[in-house]
């Protein structure tokens, strides 16, 4: 393996972001994590759905607890960076699945000084797979209902706005495909 170092720089995260090997096209920064466990794991529920690389600062007596916390609320197979020391005599930093970076900083106490950023790779994104899902109770759903109540019930069992499924509802039935309005019925309007 080729060793990776950052160039010292104003900013530990971006340094440890740049070394990750982590996606680097969409980030946010979290900060510190709480201090207690109860918090910090409130804190780190917020990532289970983040899609962009969140990057957390963590001091030295709170690392292991942190990773253990971060491993039981996201999974062991999230990959994140732990990168210390940065710019300093003793950097290192590591980018595993959760599971293989807490026992990779649990096999050598001197891993456990100094000052961290973790770097969390985001979550897969689901959104195409949540269209797709949406799209086929949709088609399920049309067989039986007219294309307003399809996409009025397909929304509320899949969580997709109403509209988006009313325009796929109108083109899979043969209507022009146009997105509806604010005022597209909810219901068929009623025969005269």
């Amino acid at each position: 393996s080729v060793p990776v170092i950052a160039v010292p720089g104003p900013c530990a995260a971006i340094a440890a972001l740049s070394v990750s090997g982590l996606a680097t096209d969409a980030f946010v920064f979290v900060g510190f994590l709480p201090a207690k466990s109860a918090a910090r794991r409130r804190a780190l529920e917020a990532l289970v759905r983040e899609t962009r690389t969140a990057i957390v600062y963590e001091s030295g007596h709170r690392i292991a607890d942190s990773l253990a916390d971060a491993r039981a609320v996201l999974g062991s197979q999230r990959r994140v960076c732990l990168a210390r020391e940065l710019t300093k005599l003793h950097e290192q930093s590591h980018t595993a699945p959760l599971a293989e970076l807490c026992a990779w900083l649990a096999a050598d106490a001197n891993r456990e000084r100094g000052e961290f950023v973790l770097v969390f790779e985001g979550a897969a994104d689901t959104r195409a797979g949540d269209d797709a899902e949406g799209l086929r109770v949709l088609d399920i759903l049309l067989r039986e209902l007219p294309p307003s109540s399809a996409a009025r019930s397909a929304a509320e069992i899949t969580g997709l706005p109403r509209k988006r499924l009313y325009a796929a509802a109108l083109e899979r039935a043969g209507g022009d495909g146009e997105a509806p309005d604010d005022s597209a019925p909810d219901d068929p309007p009623p025969s005269a």
